[in-house]
């Protein structure tokens, strides 16, 4: 009897010392949650600067409207000291987001967005850029999903050597198939963009390039083919990313007289409409045909093969490029906005000439039609619609039946 207690207190010191041990693995489990705090938000005109005492998994920003704001969520971050505002920024305020992060909320004086965003190399600090948008801008922003942030090599060292596999040949590519009497000229229709690049994005409505230049593609193509003067093939008549090359690569093997590249533009400006053509040039005709030549030019990047060229390739390029070839697009561009004014809205200078790799073909003349602007209202809900597209459709075979008549012409005189 005098040792009973130690058959039942060493069981009930087992029982508490398991809950004292689960209740150290429960702080151990949250710890790293609140391992990083906001030392300090530094604001200026136009960048924030987060700064944490330890490194963090992560953040994203979004826009809240009425009243103005820009939030910005820290993953594994507790909030700091308060900070001050300074201008478009008129207070800094801080707070938990659940029990694993912070929320830092930015006050505005006028309407902001973030443009982009960064980590320095050990995830301590979040540096981001502002620009300065109208009141639409700002609303169609609010309605965005969130810019989310990651800092290099979370949770990995940095890699300080390179992996090579073999990659194995690649698959003769299949044509596509050509329609119509194999005794007219062949016209290739490429619907631009596609697969995993989008294209420009509306932001209001979410409409998406890639679907408007097939839809596009595909109307322009019925046409050509009710008229019976030409033969018509599609690049894609689908949803699959084709690289630059590949498409005027496309055109060229199967022996086109004429390659259409279609697309749908953008700009910042809302209030940007109307149809443009551009042909290849190694000089910009002026600032708008250079953006678009270095945005269209950089969507092979998306796709994982960067086929950006360097000044002496694009030189040899152009070199090969025959003037006759130039000759012929420029003078089809030409023709194109004479009979789509009528038809479209169109710029009042609808030629324009870029150095975009779409256009390299150096023996087939080759445009890029930029059909209207997606970024703007009307002309999105004009290229969407069934009516519009038809009239795209006009224009092209017009210009298209005027373009092969004259060539016609010229051959039979010489």
């Amino acid at each position: 009897m005098a040792f009973r207690w130690t058959e039942e207190r060493p069981a009930r010191h087992v029982r508490r010392m398991s809950v004292l041990f689960a209740l150290f693995a429960g702080l151990s489990l949250a710890l790293p949650a609140w391992a990083a705090r906001v030392e300090h938000v530094e604001v200026g005109n136009d960048r924030i600067t987060i700064r944490f005492d330890e490194a963090v998994r992560g953040a994203s920003s979004f826009i809240l409207d009425t009243p103005q704001r820009i939030a910005i969520d820290i993953d594994g971050a507790r909030p700091g000291a308060p900070s001050r505002g300074n201008g478009a920024i008129t207070a800094v305020r801080q707070g938990w987001r659940g029990a694993d992060g912070a929320r830092v909320v930015l006050d505005l004086a006028q309407p902001m967005i973030v443009t982009k965003g960064s980590f320095d190399d050990d995830g301590r600090k979040l540096e981001l850029s502002l620009r300065e948008v109208d009141g639409r801008r700002f609303s169609a922003a609010s309605a965005a999903s969130p810019l989310s942030f990651l800092p290099f090599g979370w949770g990995e060292s940095r890699p300080k050597y390179k992996v090579s596999v073999p990659v194995p040949k690649a698959k003769k590519a299949v044509l596509p198939r050509v329609q119509g009497d194999d005794s007219r000229p062949l016209v290739v229709i490429d619907a631009g963009h596609g697969g995993n690049d989008p294209g420009a994005i509306n932001p209001e409505t979410g409409l998406r390039e890639k679907d408007l230049t097939l839809k596009i593609a595909k109307a322009i193509r019925d046409e050509l083919l009710d008229s019976g003067r030409v033969r018509v093939a599609l690049t894609r008549d689908d949803d699959r990313y084709i690289l630059h090359r590949e498409r005027f690569g496309i055109a060229r093997r199967l022996g086109a007289d004429l390659f259409i590249s279609v697309h749908c533009d953008s700009a910042g400006n809302v209030e940007a409409t109307g149809a443009t053509a551009y042909t290849l040039s190694d000089v910009a005709s002026d600032k708008e045909a250079a953006r678009l030549a270095a945005r269209e030019n950089k969507a092979d990047v998306i796709a994982g093969v960067n086929l950006d060229e360097d000044a002496d390739v694009s030189s040899i390029l152009i070199d090969l490029t025959q003037r006759e070839t130039m000759n012929a697009s420029a003078g089809f561009a030409r023709l194109l906005g004479r009979e789509a004014k009528p038809l479209i809205p169109t710029k009042q200078n609808f030629h324009r000439m870029a150095s975009l790799l779409v256009l390299k073909a150096p023996d087939m003349p080759s445009i890029l039609f930029e059909t209207g602007y997606i970024s703007n209202a009307q002309d999105a809900a004009f290229l969407d619609s069934r009516e519009g597209r038809e009239r795209v459709a006009q224009s092209v075979r017009r210009a298209v039946e005027v373009y092969f008549a004259r060539r016609t012409t010229q051959t039979a005189s010489r």
